[in-house]
Parts: structure tokens; sequence; C-alpha cells
């Protein structure tokens, strides 16, 4: 596609555009790598209480399911854009083109994997027993902690056991209490990274059959528009997701969504513009 952008035939009709399209693509790819750090962060200081004693390696996607899935996703952007925009289609094949969906197919592998943390945790949320102990705040300095929100805790002290609704739980296998209704507000944000997960993975499955399609010159205008179709309704719900994150004051899971929606939408214009472009170099005859 590189030399059709240098002549300026492109599908966003000037250099200046492009370029001002590319500058805002590329500032939200380097935002979106830095949250990795922000979820590594959020996760360590969860694990500081959720699994104190030494974590086994299979509770690490647990543990980590939001990093891991953020650095998979990052890694699997950068292909879609190395594919859909930086490479020329004649530069696409041999070692280069089962160089990228080799990657890219660890990629699917690690996001199916942080799926199944984040229907870890939502099980976990759901495995409750009603604390028996009479006075909550007679636990106070010990080993026990209190669930604030999802993946958020505080060490039980007596200021905040004073403040806990009833019924209070356990968490099995942990020492962690919360109360009803912070306990019911978690299992809906759990739920809500469930289905966010689940959507993204359609997301790819879609973008993965249109660049397919385009490698082999069969992306037809049928086949982008039953697409189109398909992606409205699961973009849809992924707004509907990040509504949610907004409404729920998590708002670091809401910038998260938000940037990963603009980041997609530029890899969606990048499809359009390589079919454009392909649609120009070849033009249908009359």
């Amino acid at each position: 596609m590189g030399e059709l952008m240098a002549d300026g035939n492109t599908y966003f009709g000037n250099s200046a555009r492009f370029r001002l399209f590319k500058i805002a693509k590329y500032i939200v790819y380097l935002l979106l790598s830095f949250n990795i750090y922000l979820f590594l962060q959020e996760e360590l200081l969860a694990l500081s209480f959720t699994f104190a004693d030494g974590i086994e390696p299979g509770q690490l996607i647990q543990a980590f399911s939001a990093t891991i899935d953020t650095a998979a996703w990052v890694i699997l952007l950068l292909m879609f854009e190395l594919e859909t925009a930086v490479l020329s289609d004649r530069r696409i094949h041999g070692l280069v083109k089962w160089g990228l969906h080799g990657l890219r197919g660890l990629c699917y592998i690690a996001l199916v994997y942080a799926f199944t943390g984040y229907y870890q945790e939502l099980v976990t949320l759901y495995q409750v027993s009603p604390l028996s102990v009479a006075d909550v705040c007679s636990l106070a300095g010990g080993d026990y902690s209190l669930l604030v929100d999802l993946d958020e805790y505080v060490p039980l002290d007596a200021i905040n056991c004073a403040g806990l609704g009833q019924p209070v739980f356990t968490l099995d296998g942990f020492n962690i209490l919360v109360d009803e209704q912070t306990l019911r507000s978690a299992e809906m944000l759990a739920w809500v990274d469930v289905i966010n997960a689940a959507d993204w993975l359609l997301v790819v499955v879609v973008l993965e059959v249109e660049v397919r399609l385009q490698l082999r010159g069969d992306l037809s205008d049928q086949v982008m528009n039953a697409t189109k179709v398909a992606k409205l309704i699961i973009y849809a719900i992924l707004f509907a997701c990040a509504g949610y994150w907004a409404y729920a004051g998590d708002w670091l899971d809401f910038y998260d969504a938000a940037l990963w929606l603009f980041a997609f939408i530029f890899i969606e214009l990048n499809v359009f513009e390589w079919q454009y472009e392909t649609e120009s170099e070849h033009p249908v005859a009359a």
C-alpha cells in the first residue's frame, strides 16, 4: 500500500489529513501500551490481598488476567497495523505472512487464556459463605481484608468494619470479607469483564476474516456489508460495557475501553483504505 499512500491516492482524500490520521492513531497505540503498566500496578496491589501466602502457576491468569489481556491485545493490534497499513501486499507472503499469522495465533491463545481468567474471577465472587462471626469488628487488625470494589481491597480495621452492611460474606478460600451490596456490584462488574472479553474475541474473528479475504483479493463489497452489520452489533455491546464502567465509576476500565474502541476504529479505517487502494490499483472494467 506504501506507494499509493505516497502518491496521495488514499481513502482520506489528501496527504495532510492522512498524516493527522496517522499521528492520532499512533498516540492512541502508545497510550494503550502504557495501560499494560497501569493494569499490572492494579493487579500487583490486589495480589497482596488475594494471594498473600503465595500464588500457584494455575492462579496466575486469575491474578493477572487484565495485564495479560492488554499485553496480548497491544501485540495483536500492532500485527493488524503492520498487515493493514504498513507492509505492502507484495511483502506479505512466505515467512513474513506466516510470521504475522503465527504471532497473531499466539495472541489469540493468550486472549482466550485471559478470558478464562475473567471467568474464574466471576466464579470466585459467587463462591461465598455467610460470616460465622457475630461481631465483624472483632476480626479487625488481623489477617482479614475488605473487598471495596472489583479487584480493590483494603485491610479490615476498626473504622471500615463499622460501615459494613448486612449480611457479610467471606470469599471461599480467602480471608476477604464483603457485604452484600458491594458483592453484587463486584459481580456486575465481573460480568461486564466477561462479556467485554468475549465480545472483543468476536471483533478479531470478523477482522481476521476481512484481512484474509483482502490478501486473497476476495474482500467484496457484499462481504464488507455483511461484516458491517455484524460489527455494528458487536461494537454496540462494547460501547454498552464502556458506558457501564463509566456509570459504576470504574475509570481505568472505561478509559481503557475508550482507547481500544478508538484503536479499532483506526484499524477499520485501515481496512477501508486498503480496499480502496486495491480497487484503485485494479479498477473493475465497466
